[in-house]
């Protein structure tokens, strides 16, 4: 049982994805269908009808389903497929990712700035460490993630740390124990695979 009150092990469904062939828990992959006009459509939320396409929430695996025509062959028919599609899923997660922190925060689960941070890790208040991506390196350094995998991410900027809790930039931030900062931590990961920097690298660190 987890801190937050909820059971850690859970039965997760798997699903192959059509660029990668693998098969993997579903949390780690993106859901499409194909709308009624035959458009490829992302289903985030993993909520639309119609029959699942599945694709690693990875950049790579992303640009090769839409470069070797994958969606067309797993739906077999002709379907069409957006030129902007990666970069819309990739705004797609961070606007979630940012919600979601904003969610935490009002429920008293998120906190930021340097001193409240390492209050809540010195505490062992934290179950995630975030920090921006465009942050200084120097200051960044002196906070350590509470342990674990994915209890450290670097992939949202300051600028969008700082939508989540109403302010123009955050550096540093942290969230709770409990259900609602699972969730978010699946959505980071996805987000950190699918993101890039300007030279065309992964932009997310996790830890």
């Amino acid at each position: 049982m987890s801190r937050g009150g909820k059971d850690k092990t859970r039965d997760d469904p798997e699903r192959r994805c059509i660029a990668t062939g693998e098969v993997q828990p579903k949390r780690g992959l993106i859901r499409f269908v194909v709308s009624p006009d035959n458009v490829v459509v992302p289903d985030i939320l993993e909520k639309l009808p119609g029959r699942g396409i599945w694709v690693a929430a990875e950049r790579d695996a992303l640009e090769t389903a839409v470069a070797k025509r994958l969606f067309a062959q797993a739906a077999r028919q002709q379907v069409t497929v957006s030129d902007t599609l990666v970069d819309d899923i990739e705004a797609h997660l961070a606007r979630r990712l940012i919600d979601g922190i904003s969610m935490a925060r009002k429920a008293g689960r998120a906190v930021a700035g340097y001193e409240k941070v390492k209050d809540w890790l010195g505490r062992d208040d934290a179950r995630i460490l975030l920090q921006a991506s465009d942050g200084s390196e120097r200051g960044k350094s002196k906070l350590h993630a509470p342990g674990g995998r994915g209890s450290f991410f670097e992939v949202l900027t300051a600028s969008e740390l700082g939508l989540s809790f109403g302010r123009e930039r955050v550096i540093h931030a942290a969230l709770g124990f409990g259900g609602l900062t699972e969730r978010i931590r699946e959505d980071a990961i996805r987000l950190s695979g699918v993101r890039k920097l300007d030279n065309g690298g992964a932009i997310g660190k996790v830890k």
